[in-house]
């Protein structure tokens, strides 16, 4: 069950008159300046303008409201969002399976990526929903009919604090897939908490009983492998837990990033005290998805 939150990155594509000095910009954490296709430093921008096979000249901007590789799914949300744009520009619309698809294709056939399918459906679909993952590589997206009230204490109650760590998931997620077949058990236990989970969104349950499923979801979790948690990490979530924290979890494949907690209001400054060193936000639940948000066709001749 995946839950999308309003933090986003952000994607401009922007057609460049004939005349410019190179054909492509790429501006991300630097500024490339290229002719080919093939130049372009930036992965996910190159093979996804190979893949639209973008000749024209182009500038491509990205920026974010949170810093990569902390886990919240930002190489997803760009590949969902360069696509979405890039659709644009030749003037398609297509369906966000299609968007997800595509930007799964990109990350985990073209450029051979260690990671699951799950963060670039829940970049492309946005709200609640369950994903079923299947053998034959098709994914069911079915939403969650949540209740308005139900999500607005959950909004109240959750807490995400940044650890100041950024890292590259693929090396976690890489032991992950290694240790999968003889962690099964471990995997099940997980799968089934979804069920309770759309329970109590739906309204026939209580937002603190979250807490505890987060919690044992993520006692599975770092189970998997060691490089899953640290020492810095499980002294957080305690220090958390003892200040009144319902429940948490690590966000992303592990290793740092943002914990999040469930927290009762009347507590969270208790909690934020004993997490004094550590930033932390707000989320948000975001409804809508990866979706453009200014569209000026033709402005270049």
């Amino acid at each position: 069950m995946s839950a999308s939150i309003q933090r986003y990155l952000y994607v401009v594509v922007r057609e460049q008159e004939t005349f410019v000095d190179r054909r492509y910009r790429v501006n991300w954490s630097q500024t490339e300046f290229c002719d080919e296709i093939d130049e372009i430093q930036n992965p996910i921008a190159r093979e996804g303008l190979r893949m639209f096979d973008v000749r024209r000249p182009i500038e491509l901007t990205t920026f974010s409201d949170i810093p990569a590789g902390t886990g919240l799914g930002s190489s997803s949300a760009f590949s969902v969002g360069l696509i979405n744009a890039l659709h644009a520009l030749h003037g398609d619309r297509v369906t966000k399976h299609t968007l997800a698809s595509e930007a799964v294709a990109l990350e985990l056939e073209v450029l051979q990526r260690q990671m699951g399918k799950q963060d670039h459906f829940a970049s492309a679909y946005g709200s609640f929903n369950v994903f079923t993952f299947r053998e034959d590589e098709t994914v069911t997206v079915e939403p969650v009919h949540f209740d308005q009230e139900v999500v607005e204490e959950l909004d109240r109650s959750l807490m995400l604090f940044y650890m100041g760590t950024q890292r590259d998931a693929s090396r976690v997620l890489a032991v992950q897939s290694e240790v999968t077949a003889d962690r099964k058990d471990v995997l099940t236990a997980m799968r089934d908490m979804v069920d309770p989970m759309v329970e109590i969104l739906s309204g026939r349950g209580q937002v603190a009983d979250i807490g505890p499923l987060l919690h044992e979801s993520w006692q599975l979790k770092r189970s998997v492998t060691s490089l899953i948690s640290n020492d810095s990490i499980d002294t957080a979530y305690r220090r958390a837990i003892e200040a009144g924290a319902l429940g948490g979890k690590l966000s992303g494949a592990g290793g740092g990033g943002f914990l999040m907690f469930v927290v009762p209001p009347a507590r969270q400054p208790d909690v934020v005290a004993a997490l004094d060193d550590m930033p932390w936000i707000r989320p948000g639940f975001d409804t809508s998805g990866s979706r453009i948000t200014y569209y000026e066709p033709g402005r270049v001749e």
